[in-house]
């Protein structure tokens, strides 16, 4: 009892799709640019949480924060939830106590986000976002690279050689599975307001879309090739239900199907407006991000 699973067990195996021993770089520069992003969202995408401040009764608090029994949203609990979240996301970048400083943002940020959504609008393209900034302060340290390649951790899962740890790819693996149930979950309310995905691919929804908030080059299509939107319908249905699939794709592959997916956010957006950006950027966990130059951090801590 108690002695090494075997890596050909099925628990092994289950391991290490679940906990790859993965560079502690590419947490680091994953940091970074989630922690940026989350800035940047929290003065754009989803200011609303301040302009919800005074509207009380709009509040329709979703199911979390019906169990945490929040409030309406005020303008004392919004600003405080956005020095909060500025200063945890400086800090972070910095590389200051990432784990102190990712818990703090993890906190601000998801009662951020529950007060935005709570407000009659869903915004489930952030889902893997919440979870990348959930996971990320679980993993010790992640400081850049010193002199000699090596990082400075405390991790008692880190193998020999690089600095590699099981808690780092289990970060990242939480992060990709989020990103891929954003796609495969979304089939779900297809078939709930269609019937059946035969029905909504079938149907002239994204013909409507392209009328109703489409581009100039959405409004030629309809008119000049207005075939082309029940295919593109099936091929959108195909991405969502293969999403699972990118989960075990390595190398050129791997990355012939990141770019796959982000084409298909590029379109969305130049022919609908719509953006994406926080599912977007968290493709960059399935990504070799370690690759990156960053600057050295000065302060290398594991707490």
């Amino acid at each position: 009892m108690g002695g090494a699973v075997s890596s050909t067990s099925p628990a092994g195996r289950l391991r290490s799709v679940l906990f790859p021993a993965l560079p502690l770089a590419r947490v680091r520069v994953l940091r970074v640019l989630i922690f940026a992003f989350v800035a940047i969202d929290v003065l754009t995408f989803s200011r609303d949480v301040l302009a919800h401040a005074g509207n009380a009764g709009f509040f329709t608090p979703v199911a979390l924060a019906r169990l945490l029994h929040l409030p309406p949203a005020t303008a004392p609990i919004a600003y405080t939830l956005l020095v909060l979240i500025l200063a945890g996301c400086a800090a972070g970048i910095a590389g200051w106590r990432p784990r102190l400083t990712g818990t703090v943002v993890a906190i601000a940020f998801w009662l951020w986000m529950l007060y935005s959504n709570s407000y009659g609008y869903i915004a489930h393209d952030h889902m893997a976002l919440m979870v990348a900034v959930a996971v990320l302060p679980t993993v010790a340290g992640a400081p850049g690279p010193g002199p000699d390649g090596t990082v400075a951790v405390h991790d008692r899962s880190m193998t020999s050689g690089p600095a590699r740890s099981e808690a780092a790819g289990w970060a990242l693996r939480a992060i990709q599975i989020a990103v891929v149930a954003t796609y495969f979950f979304s089939i779900v309310p297809k078939i709930l307001y269609s019937g059946s995905l035969a029905n909504w691919g079938n149907s002239a929804i994204l013909t409507w879309a392209s009328i109703r908030r489409g581009t100039g080059l959405a409004h030629w299509l309809v008119e000049y090739t207005p075939w082309v939107f029940i295919p593109a319908q099936w091929a959108g249905i195909a991405l969502e239900t293969l999403s699972p699939v990118v989960l075990f794709l390595r190398g050129k592959a791997l990355y012939a199907a990141v770019a796959l997916y982000l084409g298909f956010h590029v379109s969305t957006l130049v022919l609908l407006g719509i953006h994406f950006l926080p599912t977007a950027l968290c493709w960059a966990a399935f990504l070799p991000l370690e690759r990156l130059r960053l600057p050295r951090q000065r302060v290398r801590r594991s707490s």
